[in-house]
C-alpha cells in the first residue's frame, strides 16, 4: 500500500471510484456520473503543499483516495478544511479509509489546518463510524437537504474535530 500525491494521470481512476458511488445515494449528491473534463479544475485546486489530493495505490490498482478542500472560501476560514475520502467497493474493509484519514490528521498541522469537517449523509453508518473513531464528533446536521427520486430525501451530518498545530 502506498499513498502518494495524486497526478493528473490518476484522474480517470479517481473519476471512475467517485462514479461508482453515485448509485448507491448514500455517498454523494451527485445524481449522474461526471466527466475526467469537468474534475479538471477541481485537480488542479489542489497542491501538495496547501490542499493535497491523494491516492492511495493497491498493486498498482488506486484503491482511494483523500482530498482537502477550502471551506466556504473566505480567508477566516484557512485553517479549515473539508475531507472527501473515497474507497473503491472492492478494497473496503481492509484500512484504506482509516490509512488516509489518519495520514490527513497527522498531515493537517503542517499545512496549517486546525479544524477538519467531514460532510457525510446520515445513511451512510461505515463513513461516519470511521470518522468518530478517529474523533470526529458530530457538528450539526441539515435535515432533508438532498433529495433522491430513489430514495427520498437524506440528511448530512457534519462531523469536525480540531487539529493541533505543532
Amino acid at each position: 500500500m502506498v499513498i502518494r500525491d495524486a497526478v493528473e494521470a490518476d484522474l480517470s481512476a479517481i473519476v471512475a471510484l467517485y462514479n461508482s458511488t453515485i448509485p448507491t445515494r448514500i455517498v454523494t449528491a451527485d445524481i449522474e456520473p461526471v466527466s475526467v473534463e469537468s474534475r479538471l479544475v477541481w485537480f488542479h485546486a489542489h497542491t501538495a503543499t496547501e490542499r493535497p489530493l491523494w491516492v492511495m495505490e493497491i498493486d498498482g490498482t488506486i484503491a482511494g483516495w483523500l482530498g482537502f478542500q477550502s471551506f466556504y472560501g473566505r480567508p477566516a476560514y484557512r485553517e479549515t478544511v473539508e475531507l472527501s475520502l473515497y474507497v473503491a467497493s472492492e478494497f473496503r474493509r481492509r484500512g484504506v479509509g482509516r490509512r488516509l484519514l489518519a495520514r490527513a490528521i497527522a498531515f493537517s498541522p503542517s499545512l496549517q489546518i486546525t479544524t477538519l469537517l467531514g460532510f457525510i449523509f446520515a445513511d451512510n453508518r461505515p463513513s461516519i463510524q470511521l470518522f468518530q473513531q478517529y474523533g470526529f464528533e458530530p457538528w450539526g446536521l441539515l435535515p432533508g437537504v438532498a433529495k433522491f427520486k430513489e430514495t427520498g430525501e437524506q440528511d448530512l451530518v457534519i462531523v469536525g474535530r480540531k487539529v493541533a498545530l505543532e
